[in-house]
Formats: C-alpha cells, structure tokens, sequence
C-alpha cells in the first residue's frame, strides 16, 4: 500500500515541488493551505493519489480535522511536512508593521508547533517522519532578522521533536535551504536554488532506512 505525506503550505513553491516530487515517487499526498483553487489545480495534476484539505496553519482545530481527514482517507500518515511559512513585508525591529510581525511569528513558529501536535498521534502509529521547513537564515545571525529568528525557533524545535519522536521508533527532521526560486524571495537574485531541489532533500529525510534519522539537510545555491 502506498506511504502518505501529509504538507503544509502545500499551495505552491516548496510544498508543491514536494507534492509533485512524492507522488512520482508513489506516495498519496494530502495537500494543506489557504488557496483551495491552488490545491484542486495541484490536486487535478497529481490525480488520485493527492486530498485536498483547506485551512490555516495557525487554525488547531482545522490542523486537527485535516490530519484525522487524511489518516481516514488513505488508512495513516507516514510522514508530515511543515512548510507553511512567511516572511515581512517590511524587514526589521522598528521599521516592520506589528501586525504583520505578529501574523509571521504565529504562523512560523505557532503553525510549526500545531502542525506537530496535529500530525504526532498519527505519525506514532507509522512510527513515521516528521520534516520542518527551516531556513539558512536559522543557521547564522543576519542584523535585525525577525525571520531568521522564527527559522532558529524553527531548527531548535526540530531537534527537540527529534529527540521526543526517536522515542516511539519516529524520526524529526529539518530541511534549511538557501534563496530559493519561489514567489517568497523578490525577482532578480540569481542562481537561486529551485524548489525541486528542497522537494529532493526531503524526499531523502522521509525514506531513509528505519535505522538512519536525518536531522538536518542544508542547502545552498552552488554559485552567486
């Protein structure tokens, strides 16, 4: 029977590249987010083996009924993908507006912290893989970066799951990428990474053999 990853953010960029790379793979997908038009379209592409289930990432409840919704579905989730994420409009302590800081810090670090508590009893039963979109903005310290420091929250909590999960036989893990060419970073920047590039590596973390958990994988653009 086909494994399932369940992915937030999945509308587009990372989490779509990651859909589309899971289900070449053989994997059913179930495919979270705001935008239910983006989702059918994802949804249409990919065929049977993809659910839609709309919601908010900082919404507990809609977490909750959507993993419930996907382990009916398809009988289990084997592996989870938190990826919803954001930035600012406008970066910086002072200069940023504070609703806007106070939207991306709930869903970068509150959403990362649902999505886990809605996936943990399901990826219990599989003993299966939990990945966490972090950044290379979480791995050094950039002037006045809120971002980045929801990206550290991002790969200390990673490490933490890691050690709870590892447990009950279950596996945590953190994907940290560089720019990467999505609609998140502003045109002009060259040699990004693309977001297939992300999908691969945690297509990687999700089936590596049982007895090897991959913690974290960093990638940067080779060039610029």
């Amino acid at each position: 029977m086909a494994q399932t990853l369940f992915i937030t953010g999945a509308s587009s960029g990372i989490g779509a590249a990651t859909a589309r790379a899971a289900a070449e793979a053989g994997w059913n997908t179930a495919l979270f987010a705001r935008s239910a038009d983006r989702l059918r379209d994802l949804a249409d592409e990919l065929g049977g083996q993809a659910l839609v289930l709309t919601g908010d990432a900082t919404d507990a409840e809609a977490l909750s009924d959507a993993a419930a919704r996907c382990a009916d579905h398809f009988g289990g989730i084997d592996a989870g993908f938190a990826n919803a994420g954001r930035g600012l409009s406008k970066p910086g302590t002072e200069a940023g507006d504070l609703d806007d800081i106070r939207g991306m810090i709930d869903l970068n670090v509150t959403g990362v912290v649902l999505t886990a508590r809605a996936l943990l009893p399901h990826l219990r039963r599989s003993k299966g893989t939990l990945v966490l979109t972090g950044s290379a903005a979480g791995r050094r310290h950039i002037a006045g970066s809120i971002y980045g420091a929801t990206k550290w929250f991002v790969h200390g909590y990673a490490g933490n799951l890691a050690e709870e999960m590892r447990e009950w036989g279950g596996r945590c893990g953190v994907v940290a990428p560089g720019m990467v060419d999505t609609p998140f970073f502003d045109a002009g920047a060259p040699d990004k990474l693309q977001p297939q590039d992300v999908a691969a590596a945690v297509l990687q973390m999700i089936t590596a053999p049982e007895r090897a958990a991959i913690r974290e994988v960093f990638l940067m653009p080779q060039q610029g």
